[in-house]
């Protein structure tokens, strides 16, 4: 029982003790019909004597909070739910909380009624693929088999880097991609968002600059701004960052990093053209400046030519590139991976063993085998499929229903259209009568540093529903942007 007496106070042992379970009764910590501590038992832990714990017992009876069974003990009963405790102690935290500050953004869901988090509306907002799609009987074949073979190893704390099978088998997957690496320069993170925020705490002290696309992925900006940077935005066209105006930020503000999704960009689909990689890695080099290139979901391709990585590109160990099993397989497995040369990685590797002793041991295992035995190429070959049909439907949709003067971009692959809202019309505004209607999407001002630079535009995920869904998803979008 972690419950902290304080002796020297003024107020007696029996209040203290009664006001911890009261607090933990109302809050729903301890629900109806869990068994209160004995009073022997508790008395011997807190370090009092049987008579207080007693009395204390006895104001939660006066309360109407717990009962008394003959032989059995003290049970909590039903109550009418009381304030949280949070709520009860408004202006009561000390000073220092008052003091405290955050640079970042709200989180998206934030920005919406809390209607729009019911199961029945149809949600475009969402940044990860289906779920629905992941053979998850297969998977938990596969834990069984992981734990079967590897016993109490499998649920240890690991390597700080990863595991190294795992690390071994991304090595392979990497080299077909033209990414050139090995297991001792992979370290597995707890998603792609941990990866940039070590990356970050790295590289970049409050105050320094970071060059992002104008916009850009929402979790990006809030690690950045968080960490009290100085945040740089170039703006994106359909071939991706535009370098005449990242040279020209380079030269006048010298930043310590450039952030860029080059694959399916983030919220605009774009893609950076091969010109641009290459221009890209010649300004790096020649103003001395990192890149973080962030493939969240560069195998996820529908049409096109694919274009090389900018790791892939790097001579120098200039480029860290992050990746993730999230948004392909489920969000909920958290395993990304980073990828650096030279002194950083070890850094990288040091940093990670501030935050966490070790990203889960048991998945990265069942997910080694997984990929190592051909079937996340099988799974990404069908989701593709999938995704192809669902992105079609929805561009359909968009021409069917939206009205005039609204404009979009084609993405040839991950997981999202970026829409151009008509002339004077808000984002911002349309949301309340889009979850009017039973739908709800992403405003565009998520992905700017600024938010009213997105107000004319929203992102919208085709990946995470069907065919039939997405169509009256946009039906009833375009219902709400017409007012109806």
């Amino acid at each position: 029982m972690r419950l902290a007496l304080d002796f020297e106070s003024s107020q007696p042992l029996y209040v203290q003790i009664g006001r911890h379970f009261r607090d933990a009764i109302l809050s729903d910590n301890l629900r109806p019909g869990v068994r209160l501590p004995a009073v022997r038992t508790l008395a011997a832990n807190l370090g009092v004597n049987r008579a207080t714990v007693e009395s204390a017992y006895a104001e939660l009876m006066a309360q109407g909070l717990v009962t008394s069974r003959q032989g059995s003990g003290f049970y909590v009963l039903p109550h009418a739910p009381g304030e949280p405790v949070a709520a009860r102690r408004t202006g009561d935290w000390p000073a220092w909380q008052g003091r405290l500050r955050y640079g970042g953004y709200e989180a998206m869901s934030a920005y919406l009624p809390e209607a729009s988090r019911q199961t029945d509306w149809i949600a475009l907002d969402g940044g990860a693929c289906d779920p629905r799609l992941f053979p998850m009987d297969e998977f938990r074949r596969m834990l069984g088999q992981v734990m079967r073979r590897d016993g109490a190893a499998a649920v240890e704390y690991g390597e700080i880097a990863g595991y190294r099978p795992l690390r071994a088998t991304l090595a392979q997957v990497l080299a077909s991609q033209g990414v050139q690496t090995g297991a001792d320069n992979i370290l597995i993170t707890a998603g792609s968002q941990q990866a940039l925020s070590l990356v970050a705490a790295l590289l970049l002290a409050p105050g320094q600059g970071v060059v992002v696309e104008r916009p850009t992925y929402a979790g990006a900006l809030d690690v950045f701004r968080a960490r009290g940077l100085a945040v740089h935005t170039v703006g994106v066209d359909e071939d991706g960052m535009n370098m005449d105006e990242l040279e020209e930020i380079l030269a006048r503000h010298r930043p310590g990093l450039i952030y860029t999704i080059p694959n399916f960009h983030n919220p605009t689909g774009a893609c950076l053209s091969g010109q641009r990689r290459r221009r890209l890695i010649s300004l790096a080099g020649r103003h001395d400046i990192p890149i973080l290139e962030d493939d969240y979901v560069g195998d996820i391709r529908y049409e096109g030519r694919a274009q090389p990585t900018l790791k892939s590109l790097d001579p120098d160990g200039r480029v860290i590139y992050v990746g993730t099993f999230s948004k392909m397989l489920i969000p909920g497995l958290r395993v990304g991976f980073v990828v650096a040369d030279g002194p950083v990685y070890e850094h990288l590797l040091r940093s990670k063993r501030c935050h966490d002793l070790a990203t889960c041991n048991l998945i990265q295992r069942a997910l080694r085998e997984y990929v190592s035995v051909g079937r996340y190429g099988a799974h990404l070959q069908r989701s593709c499929t999938v995704y192809r049909r669902r992105r079609d439907a929805m561009l359909a949709a968009l021409e069917r229903h939206m009205p005039a003067g609204s404009s979009w971009l084609r993405p040839k692959g991950g997981l999202f259209v970026w829409a151009r809202l008509p002339e004077g019309m808000k984002a911002s505004e349309v949301l309340p009568r889009a979850c009017e209607q039973g739908m709800v999407f992403a405003p565009g001002g998520n992905f700017h540093l600024d938010p009213a630079e997105g107000e004319g535009c929203m992102r919208l995920n085709f990946a995470s529903n069907s065919e039939e869904v997405i169509e009256e998803g946009i039906r009833r979008l375009g219902r709400a942007m017409r007012g109806e």
